[in-house]
């Protein structure tokens, strides 16, 4: 097989990659033993240097230090069972505000802020996170006026491409 670049690369080295995110993601579920955080993400991405970034959340957030705490234990492991040949950043963070949530405990510790839901540009506030569904105080803007009207409105979880949360000034 050939890479973007014409080089050859081996069975064994895409056998390695294929399952690298599974991997990674058992380690992880070893090392975060506190019930309160979670794995939101684990994104690779890279050819010549990879580069594999870990998103976590806590029901309550999820500090700097943990982070730092759970990079440097889960470098050691992949160091350790030589999970890797070549070079990789790591990098272990919280998601921020500019990644959409992912999973029911994102959505569960946003009730009560304002999101933008992404199906039919749904913005309200987020009221309820069900098992299968959440429920918006949606905005609704009516035509030729300048009032917004709010509406509940039930959205299920297969109809929305995307969730984020909107940063108040107020």
């Amino acid at each position: 097989k050939q890479d973007h670049e014409g080089a050859f690369k081996s069975p064994l080295f895409y056998r390695r990659m294929i399952g690298l995110d599974e991997k990674i993601k058992a380690y992880l579920e070893e090392i975060i033993t506190e019930p309160q955080y979670f794995i939101v993400d684990i994104v690779i991405s890279g050819n010549d240097k990879l580069k594999i970034v870990v998103l976590l959340d806590g029901d309550e957030g999820v500090s700097i230090d943990y982070c730092a705490s759970v990079s440097r234990q889960l470098a050691h492991r992949m160091e350790e069972d030589e999970v890797l040949e070549k070079a990789y950043v790591l990098e272990v963070s919280s998601p921020g505000l500019d990644h959409p949530l992912t999973n029911l405990r994102q959505y569960l510790k946003n009730v009560g802020r304002k999101v933008k839901v992404d199906t039919k540009a749904i913005r309200g506030e987020l009221l309820e996170a069900k098992e299968d569904f959440i429920l918006v105080n949606q905005e609704i803007k009516e035509k030729g006026k300048k009032k917004i009207k709010l509406e509940e409105t039930k959205v299920s979880f297969e109809n929305i491409d995307k969730t984020k949360v909107l940063v108040s000034f107020k």
